[in-house]
This record gives structure tokens, C-alpha cells and sequence, in this order.
């Protein structure tokens, strides 16, 4: 029998603790259960969201669990939150995709008037894998209050994390049903979440806006950048929300409708509201009857603050794939 004397043990554990420590953990398991109302997302068996079908006017994530395990996006309005959380903008819900003015339509507000409220309609659960990431694909209808269908979307989610962050990659591509689909010039879109309340800028609790060129807070507004990030206390954990656009993202970079009320969304047609002295109207954009385009973003939930969570770092990482 082989003997291994105490001092060689030791020193064997002791490098094995360093090999260890010199590989980061892998990337977590990720589970999906289909429900009637959804699909459930889990990592290493801990709840990290759902993809809810329908709420209000269009499918959601609600509720996203971060990396310390607290709630990262509000409540509001699929249950009553903390007692900071203010029931303004309803259709504000949690994690989204939509805009505000297709084809004169407006998918993004759910207190339009009643012959201009569009609403997008959940078709088909493609796709709901587990595994090293975790994959949803949707197929979805745009449709007026008359029930005209004005286009379709296929949105593909991802899904995976460590212990230092979780991330969704979300790739939606739009496609023209009418014979002509016009993405109105709007600061009200497209792609976006709200933030816990105790995480937000205006609660004064330690909330930040950052974008990747420096740009602070309401500064931020309407600048074009490549990644924003939104940190601050969640429930008592110093958390952030990074949202990247994948250079291949139609009008990459995006132009951000981020407040520090909370809202934080991507917007690539809203230029005219966004760019002060702009002609109205020139971030329309129009597309026939079977043509498309594509937006890329990935959303990170990480811990601490945008150098904590290596965004720049991680962006480069995402632009490359």
C-alpha cells in the first residue's frame, strides 16, 4: 500500500486548493419547467425567473431573481411590492419587448385609447430546454384592436450564470405581416425592465446610472452607447442590471430611454426625441410585407458595481460571439 506522509498531504491539498481557485466556476445548470401560464427558469435549482405569456398586453419575465438571491425588477403590477414601490406606469411590468407606435398602434402604454391600443399575443412555445443554458423560443402576433395582424416576432432566450452574476440573451427578430410596418420615431420602447425600487437613482439610496462612456444618471438619457449599467442597494444587496447591444443589433449602438425613476430600455427608433435640434420622424423605420430585422441584446445581473461586474470586460466578450 502506498503510504503519504501528513506534510505531502497537506501540501497535495494545498494545491489542489490553488488549481481550484485558478479556474472559475462553470456555468451553472439550468432548468425549465412548462407550465400552462409559462415557462419556469431555474439555476442549480434555485428560482431565477418566468416567462410569463400574457400580462397585461404582452408576454414578460417576472419576477428575476439576482445573483444574491433578491429581486432585481419591480413588482408592480403582478403583486404589490416593497412599500418605496410607486403603481406608476402599469405597463411598466418587470422585463419586456415592445414599442410605442406601430403603424400609428401603440403596444408599448396599456391607457392608450381603444382604437389605437395593440397588443402583442403569445402563439407558439418553440422551444423550452435545460441544460448548461437554458433555451427558450416563442413565436408571437402583433395585432390591432380590430384583431389585424400587423407583424410577427420570434424572440430566442438564454439563459445561464454563476455565483457572481446571471445573464439572459435575448434575439428577437421582427418581421412585416401587413403590407407595410412602420416603427414609429418614439422615446416610448422598445426592449427594457424596470428596476427594484430601492435600486433606482431617485430613491437616493445609492442608485446609479453608468453607460460605457462614462455618462452618469439622467445624463445618460437618450445617448447612444454600446452597454448601460444600473446599480445600486436591491433590497439591501449592492446589485447591478447591465443591458449590452451585440454590434449585429439593428442600429447598433442603441440609443437608451433609461430614467432614474427606474425605466431602463433600449431604443434604436426614437432618435427625433432623443436627438435635440433632429428632424421629427427620422428614427422611423419601415419594412414590407415578409422583410425583418433583428435586435441582440444580453441582460446581466451581477454583483456590486459595473467594475465589480466586469461589464466592459463582458461586452467584449459578447460583441465577439
Amino acid at each position: 500500500m502506498r503510504r503519504i506522509f501528513p506534510a505531502l498531504a497537506f501540501a497535495s491539498f494545498v494545491v489542489a486548493l490553488l488549481v481550484a481557485a485558478s479556474f472559475p466556476l462553470s456555468a451553472a445548470d439550468v432548468e425549465v419547467e412548462k407550465t400552462d401560464a409559462g415557462v419556469v427558469v431555474k439555476l442549480r435549482g434555485q428560482p431565477f425567473t418566468t416567462y410569463i405569456f400574457k400580462s397585461g398586453n404582452k408576454p414578460i419575465l417576472w419576477p428575476v431573481i439576482g445573483p444574491t438571491g433578491k429581486e432585481m425588477t419591480r413588482a408592480y403590477p403582478m403583486r404589490e411590492g416593497n412599500k418605496l414601490e410607486k403603481t406608476d406606469h402599469v405597463h411598466q411590468r418587470s422585463f419586456w419587448f415592445t414599442h410605442g407606435n406601430v403603424n400609428g398602434l401603440d403596444f408599448w402604454a396599456e391607457t392608450a385609447k381603444p382604437e389605437v391600443q395593440g397588443r402583442i399575443e403569445h402563439n407558439e412555445l418553440v422551444k423550452a430546454e435545460g441544460g448548461s443554458v437554458g433555451t427558450i423560443v416563442t413565436k408571437n402576433t402583433w395585432l390591432g384592436p380590430d384583431g389585424a395582424k400587423i407583424c410577427g416576432d420570434e424572440r430566442t432566450l438564454r439563459f445561464g450564470g454563476d455565483t457572481d452574476s446571471r445573464w439572459i440573451d435575448f434575439d428577437v427578430t421582427v418581421t412585416a405581416l401587413a403590407d407595410k410596418v412602420t416603427f414609429g420615431d418614439t422615446k416610448e420602447g422598445s426592449f427594457g425592465l424596470r428596476v427594484d425600487e430601492t435600486l433606482k437613482v431617485d430613491a437616493k439610496m445609492g442608485g446609479k446610472i453608468i453607460n460605457a462612456e462614462g455618462i452618469e444618471d439622467d445624463k445618460a438619457w437618450g445617448k447612444a452607447s454600446p452597454w448601460v449599467d444600473y446599480h445600486g442597494p436591491a433590497q439591501g444587496d449592492h446589485v447591478g442590471v447591465a443591458i449590452l447591444n451585440h454590434p449585429s443589433s439593428f442600429r447598433f449602438p442603441s440609443h437608451w430611454h433609461v430614467r432614474p425613476y427606474g425605466l431602463f430600455a433600449a431604443n434604436p427608433f426614437g432618435l427625433h426625441d432623443f436627438t435635440p435640434g433632429s428632424k421629427e420622424g427620422i428614427g422611423a423605420h419601415d419594412i414590407k410585407q415578409g422583410e425583418k430585422f433583428t435586435l441582440r441584446y444580453r441582460v446581466i445581473f451581477h454583483k456590486g458595481d459595473e467594475k465589480e461586474g466586469k461589464i466592459a470586460d463582458a461586452f467584449e466578450k459578447y460583441s465577439g460571439s
